[in-house]
């Protein structure tokens, strides 16, 4: 985690632009690296960056950091994502969604568009649907333990099962593999269960080699279930579109629900369908652009600093007389802190709206607004329909 003495992303190596993009509260930072020349270039992104800037306090936030990169095994290109914490998860439901969202507003595509999408869980293909939202191919789930992996014995369900003991509790869980592993464990009440404390000792118990994600579901009818998510690597998160595939197909391999459900998340809803033919998941739901910003080089911006330190003129004596100080760029520079607080730029700025503030009643602020954006209004339609000409 970073501390309040470290300066944020420090182990940039230049200016990173991004995209936020959320789907169903669980939220993402979006790098477009299509273009390199290098199928394996990853922006100098290391563990230790992507948990600054995934920091909600002293980053950026975010529940995970996804990059869009060339192909490198016949897809039209190739997703990486790295959880909170820094690793390096197979895949991600509501990831890809949003990295589908992503490209299309990147490149103006319209409904109907696919995207040949190579993961560590295999090839996947979201599709943008009329409404805007995004129906996922998922592919097949895995059932086998040793691809899930778990070391959970296969039962007459026709998947992974067994009983797990953690902090003196006892949970029946059924195991299945979305290209990543999960624990799905229905449960009376999802409200009921903490957890904080269980979702912590699952994710990493025993039985599954490589930790696993965590899911606790209550079955309100046979198409419709609620669950509760604890994420591999993320802790309690909104959603979890790989998550809810698994748990649908645990719980009609249980004979819970129906091959087709609506599953609520503290996020929102998820509609998924497990194909009786094809064998696949598919999964529909939305993605959906938060903002658009840039991460400086700190290189460039320390240079910035130390250059206008230097040019700052020396305290003035009643011999010399006044030097204009250099103009400085205080959103870049003074991130950190006013490098000039004797001579600041902005001083008589904040000095007026500080009068101003302090000098006027609410009312007549209240006034003063609506003036201000009456006139406005007024100019602009006097504009554009050329009555003020």
């Amino acid at each position: 985690m970073s501390s309040p003495s470290k300066t944020p992303f420090s182990s940039l190596q230049a200016e990173l632009s991004f995209s936020k993009y959320q789907g169903l509260g669980n939220d993402f930072l979006m790098l477009d690296g299509r273009a390199a020349s290098d199928p394996n270039f990853v922006f100098g992104l290391t563990p230790e960056l992507v948990v600054e800037l995934c920091d909600r306090r002293f980053g950026v936030g975010g529940d995970g950091v996804i990059l869009a990169l060339p192909p490198n095994n016949g897809g039209e290109l190739r997703m990486r994502i790295f959880n909170a914490d820094g690793t390096e998860p197979e895949m991600c439901g509501n990831g890809i969604r949003c990295l589908a969202r992503f490209l299309a507003d990147r490149d103006g595509d319209g409904p109907g568009r696919t995207w040949q999408i190579d993961t560590l869980a295999g090839r996947i293909v979201p599709e943008l649907l009329p409404d805007g939202t995004i129906r996922v191919d998922m592919g097949a789930p895995f059932l086998e333990p040793t691809e899930v992996p778990t070391t959970l014995e296969k039962s007459s369900a026709g998947l992974p099962q067994g009983d797990l003991e953690v902090d003196g509790e006892s949970f029946a869980v059924a195991a299945a593999g979305m290209g990543n592993p999960h624990a799905v464990i229905p449960v009376p009440l999802v409200e009921e269960i903490d957890l904080e404390r269980f979702g912590a000792l699952l994710e990493v118990h025993p039985a599954f080699p490589a930790k696993t994600n965590v899911h606790f579901v209550q079955v309100l009818a046979p198409d419709h279930l609620v669950m509760r998510v604890w994420e591999r690597g993320a802790g309690p998160t909104l959603a979890c579109g790989t998550g809810a595939c698994a748990t649908l197909v645990a719980c009609h391999s249980l004979g819970l629900c129906e091959r087709r459900a609506r599953l609520d998340l503290p996020g929102g809803p998820l509609q998924i369908h497990w194909d009786a033919k094809s064998g696949k998941v598919f999964m529909d739901g939305p993605a959906e652009h938060v903002f658009d910003a840039v991460i400086p080089d700190p290189r460039a911006v320390a240079e910035a600093r130390s250059q206008s330190v230097a040019a700052a003129p020396a305290a003035a004596t009643p011999s010399s007389a006044p030097v204009a100080a250099p103009e400085i760029d205080c959103a870049t520079v003074c991130t950190n802190g006013c490098i000039r607080p004797d001579n600041c730029p902005s001083a008589e700025a904040r000095a007026r709206v500080a009068a101003l503030l302090s000098g006027s009643s609410l009312d007549d602020l209240v006034t003063l607004a609506t003036n201000t954006l009456e006139s406005r209004t007024r100019a602009r339609f006097e504009r554009d329909t050329g009555l003020g000409s």
